[in-house]
């Protein structure tokens, strides 16, 4: 290599595994299994609950977000479209299942959505904090004060309205700072489910743990970005149910596998059946284990108090 200063190949944390000390270098393939209290899989419901403001500009704006000119009422009301029906759909299918969900709900559909956010907990799901709204978005400029701030008012904005503090925080667009992972510890939450590099849960080195909620798997990506249809989304869920529990099976660990959904995407009435089929398949496979965010991270921390 030439044309580069000794300084690009001998900085100080230039190492083997990782140049940082955020968390552990591991492989997968390297850990003490783990074992979950059903099956081989553990299949994780996410589903994203989101308010999208009506604002002109902005720096950054996560996906899914007003795309035409202000005011944006066809994306607005099409985003609406999921908090007003699609996730309605969704509580029924997952109740026609037998089957727990976590709902990452921004601190704004608490308050606009009592209704909803009453049938999450009566259903006995979870709900994730997902900021205050899709504006809510973190990066290296917003500072650390700003940020504390925010999730702070996004914490106690969805105690408030469910009578319950959350344990887990999805950040919009999966975007955090370099003070993030701090101030989510400090506040109180147990995990976080931003960084995707990861099948298992994995702890970062101030003890936060991070539960991965791969994008290539949601609806979004799928669904609108590599617009494929509903039905070739469930044959790719089952496609990776199939690989992880075979995997599970051969190296007598437990995998995960998580489904991230979006209500005004999967909530349409031509694509919630492609969602009741799967979620009924799902549910009568001896290797399928439905649980919450809290309960995976619970079960995994419980197998790994050595690595906190």
């Amino acid at each position: 290599m030439t044309g580069l200063p000794d300084s690009y190949t001998s900085y100080p944390r230039r190492r083997a595994g990782y140049d940082h000390d955020l968390y552990a270098w591991s492989n997968l393939h390297d850990r003490a299994p783990v074992q979950w209290p059903r099956g081989t899989v553990a299949v994780w419901l996410c589903v994203s609950l989101e308010w999208f403001p009506i604002t002109p500009g902005g720096p950054f704006k996560a996906p899914g977000h007003m795309q035409t000119a202000y005011p944006d009422y066809r994306h607005y009301t099409a985003r609406d479209y999921g908090n007003r029906v699609g996730a309605w759909r969704m509580l029924e299918a997952f109740e026609q299942a037998g089957v727990k969900a976590s709902f990452a709900t921004n601190a704004a559909i608490a308050k606009r959505y009592p209704e909803l956010i009453a049938a999450i907990k009566a259903g006995g799901h979870e709900i994730i904090a997902h900021s205050t709204d899709m504006n809510g978005t973190i990066d290296a400029t917003l500072g650390q004060e700003a940020e504390r701030a925010l999730i702070t008012d996004a914490m106690t904005r969805l105690e408030a309205a469910t009578g319950t503090r959350p344990v887990g925080w999805l950040s919009i667009a999966r975007q955090q700072s370099f003070d993030t992972l701090d101030i989510l510890k400090e506040v109180g939450l147990t995990y976080c489910c931003d960084w995707v590099n990861d099948e298992l849960p994995y702890r970062f080195t101030n003890g936060l743990i991070n539960l991965p909620l791969n994008h290539e798997l949601s609806d979004r990506q799928i669904v609108t970005v590599q617009q494929k249809s509903a039905d070739s989304w469930a044959e790719s869920m089952r496609d990776a149910f199939d690989w992880l529990a075979a995997e599970a099976r051969q190296q007598g660990a437990g995998r995960m596998l998580p489904l991230h959904l979006t209500p005004y995407i999967m909530g349409l009435p031509y694509r919630i059946g492609a969602l009741e089929a799967l979620l009924a398949d799902f549910a009568v496979r001896a290797d399928a284990w439905f649980a919450t965010g809290e309960a995976i991270a619970a079960c995994w921390q419980s197998q790994n108090e050595k690595e906190h």
